[in-house]
């Protein structure tokens, strides 16, 4: 935590001499904090991500004392492994591919069973008519269910379900997106979203 802390100081310090923000893109931030493994910089990048980092940690864990521990441990990795973005992606997609691997591993740290998602064997198709949740189900379905009842029913689900739901509603990422950072095919993650939909909506039911 006392790293965050110095960031955070280092930062408002600057600005108060500049007597203004200094605006880096997320390109030039990457490049400066690379080639000057000066901290000042960093400051910058924590301070824009920060908030980012510690809510997407906290839709993992439920608790505020371990989001912001995740939070900490993140930041470090992301200063040390910094000179391995290659820039194929936003920087924003690479963080947050670096929060959801760490989040997994600090659960199936946690747990005995751990959190695996597992590709549909080749031979069966979430396509076709057999497929028991062949029929879609209305997002607005999902966003008619009240925002404390829905909270307590993500609790009740699978972190699997959960994190799937988390990835597509909330951090607003596409199919695809979803699919490279899980490392399986889309018509996988169709699938576990139409299941994940259909067991929140079951239970909203109750």
């Amino acid at each position: 935590m006392l790293f965050l802390i110095y960031l955070r100081n280092n930062i408002l310090l600057d600005e108060i001499l500049l007597g203004h923000k200094v605006n880096y893109t997320d390109e030039e931030l990457v490049k400066l904090i690379v080639d000057n493994k000066d901290s000042y910089y960093f400051s910058i990048l924590y301070d824009r991500y920060a908030k980012f980092v510690y809510n997407r940690c906290y839709s993992f864990v439920n608790s505020e004392d371990e989001a912001q521990d995740l939070t900490h441990d993140i930041f470090i990795k992301i200063y040390v492994s910094l000179n391995t973005f290659k820039g194929k992606s936003k920087l924003s997609t690479w963080i947050y591919s670096i929060v959801y691997h760490f989040c997994i591993n600090y659960i199936n740290k946690k747990k005995a069973q751990k959190i695996v998602f597992y590709e549909i064997p080749d031979d069966v198709n979430p396509d076709k008519e057999s497929f028991d949740l062949i029929d879609d189900i209305d997002d607005q379905d999902l966003f008619e269910i009240n925002y404390e009842k829905l909270q307590e029913i993500l609790q009740k689900i699978s972190d699997k379900d959960r994190i799937i739901l988390l990835m597509k509603y909330q951090d607003d990422l596409t199919i695809k997106e979803i699919s490279e950072l899980l490392g399986l095919k889309e018509s996988t993650i169709k699938m576990r979203l139409l299941r994940a939909k259909k067991r929140v909506l079951e239970l909203h039911k109750q």
